[in-house]
């Protein structure tokens, strides 16, 4: 069978910015102690004419712009968040719609916290190597809420990253995917409730590092390979300190992860996190490359993913609108317009 893998992808980071000295000061925080806690400087912000939607729109666009290929080849797509703009309305029929995809297709919305998309991923793949579909489509995109105050309101961001699966001109082959699952209270929304809740004394160790850990261990042991066989890694992003902590857990160097740590700028996209990690990575690499991703989702889960780049990588990689492209051009806010744009003011 051909290979199986990633043929193009597309992102999208809104422009808006709010740097962590600005919410630090409303709430008279101390923005150095912050910064050295988070290693964060800024989040994404929504305008006030976007959504989950638009976004996942945007980066699907991009993702069919950059393979230059025919949509109505899509079989599937699958869009995973937190924050649809419809409680009963899937988002994926939107994307479908958009992207000018023939009707013939399945689609669907997934929940599962931050990993959503990645699963939508694994999804796609198992579609397409039994041949049940050409193509699919995995998008992860979200607007993340945080409490004012709360810790989560100064890495809460937003951003969307598109991925199309298929056996085609190939650009990163993926070589295996391992999945782990529990029933972890590290954080939760209920129905009808503005912002999450989160158990913080779940939300390390237990929670993200364990999970990460044990499905990066599982496709490691799987495909017998060892994290120095990797040109690149990246983890899921809820702070710039967990991924490279998670990294060095497992023996992968900072300099393997340093590409995609792009939260610094834009805070934790959530089910995009390690999407737009992988992205960035996508971007700088070259045809030989191997990339390992570990996502994560609260509640709990953790997937991963082994890829190794080909030639086919020099002919998208030039694609103008990628993840550097939105993080330069950025504008930034006050707290005021954040208070907003996110809807604080009610």
């Amino acid at each position: 069978m051909n290979k199986a893998g990633i043929v193009s992808y597309g992102s999208y980071i809104p422009r808006y910015r709010i740097r962590i000295e600005e919410i630090a000061k409303i709430w008279d925080e101390d923005p150095n102690e912050l910064r050295s806690q988070l290693q964060v400087a800024s989040k994404s912000v929504l305008g006030p004419d976007e959504d989950v939607a638009t976004m996942a729109v945007e980066s699907a666009r991009n993702a069919i712009n950059r393979w230059k290929g025919d949509p109505q080849k899509i079989g599937a797509i699958y869009v995973g968040s937190e924050s649809h703009p419809y409680a009963v309305k899937p988002t994926a029929t939107i994307v479908a719609a958009a992207i000018d995809a023939e009707k013939e297709l399945t689609a669907a919305d997934l929940e599962f916290a931050c990993k959503a998309g990645t699963a939508g991923m694994q999804m796609c793949l198992g579609l397409v190597k039994s041949n049940m579909i050409s193509y699919g489509l995995a998008i992860g995109a979200d607007d993340s809420q945080g409490r004012p105050r709360d810790p989560l309101e100064y890495t809460a961001g937003a951003g969307s990253s598109a991925f199309l699966i298929g056996t085609e001109r190939v650009v990163a082959e993926i070589e295996g995917t391992y999945s782990v699952t529990s029933d972890m209270p590290d954080f939760w929304r209920r129905e009808g409730a503005i912002f999450p809740s989160h158990g913080v004394r779940f939300t390390g160790k237990p929670a993200y590092f364990q999970h990460t850990v044990d499905a990066s261990k599982g496709l490691l042991e799987e495909l017998g390979t060892k994290p120095s066989d990797y040109d690149f890694a990246t983890f899921h992003q809820p702070n710039t300190k967990f991924p490279l902590t998670v990294a060095k857990m497992l023996g992968f160097s900072s300099e393997q992860v340093e590409v995609s740590l792009i939260c610094k700028d834009i805070g934790n996209a959530y089910s995009a996190s390690s999407m737009l990690g992988l992205a960035q990575i996508l971007n700088h690499a070259n045809a030989g490359d191997k990339i390992f991703m570990t996502s994560y989702g609260s509640g709990a889960g953790s997937d991963a993913f082994s890829f190794e780049v080909t030639d086919e990588i020099e002919e998208v990689k030039t694609y103008p609108y990628n993840v550097d492209h939105y993080i330069q051009n950025s504008e930034f806010i006050d707290y005021g317009l954040y208070a907003r744009y996110k809807g604080l003011l009610r």
